[in-house]
């Protein structure tokens, strides 16, 4: 503790508490999202601000920025109260690269990044078919988070989960073999990780 350095958050630049929070808060697991406009058009983003945030019932979130304008998933899935959630893995990390690219509304990331997009089962909202898992998810709710209440910065979108796509070549059961998925999950700047470098197990006590 002696060697520790504090930083008081209310007086950093965002750039510093940006950097602090996603070097220190590793490996994050990326949302993939797939979501649909009112009109009927695809899109398909990476979200490392994502996380599942219980099981009973399963819930995921992710955020999204909202300034200098509101992003295109953030506005679809408030549209049509659907999107989903496409696992990254080692086969589908530069597919998810590309995806990432500051697009249009009227580009499709999905023929962007040479990906199938094929329709949800139970929302309206397009999955990733080269993708070796997907959840679908309904809108839940939303947060909108903003600094000493001043404008709006992040939106956090809430999602039950209505069904799990899950390839059977990693799958036990229902328990996942992390071996075979090959995860990958984001780390600060350019970073990313596998979820299985120098995996480790611990027994609880």
């Amino acid at each position: 503790m002696d060697s520790w350095k504090t930083f008081a958050a209310s007086d950093m630049e965002v750039v510093d508490t940006y950097k602090l929070l996603t070097g220190l808060v590793v490996p994050r697991p990326i949302g993939w999202i797939g979501s649909t406009s009112a009109e009927g058009r695809h899109n398909l983003a990476p979200f490392s601000f994502f996380n599942a945030m219980g099981h009973n019932p399963p819930v995921v979130a992710f955020s999204v920025g909202v300034a200098p304008r509101l992003k295109d998933t953030a506005a679809n899935v408030a549209e049509t109260q659907a999107f989903t959630v496409n696992i990254v893995t080692a086969e589908t990390v530069e597919a998810m690269n590309a995806s990432a690219e500051e697009f249009g509304p009227e580009v499709d990331e999905f023929e962007a990044a040479g990906l199938t997009a094929v329709p949800g089962t139970t929302v309206d909202a397009p999955m990733v078919a080269e993708a070796t898992a997907t959840l679908e998810c309904r809108l839940f709710d939303t947060t909108d988070l903003s600094p000493d209440g001043e404008e709006v910065t992040y939106r956090m979108f809430f999602g039950r989960v209505e069904a799990f796509h899950v390839d059977e070549r990693v799958l036990d059961g229902t328990r996942v073999l992390a071996d075979e998925l090959r995860a990958i999950g984001r780390l600060a700047g350019s970073g990313y990780a596998t979820t299985t470098d120098g995996a480790f197990e611990l027994q609880r006590p």
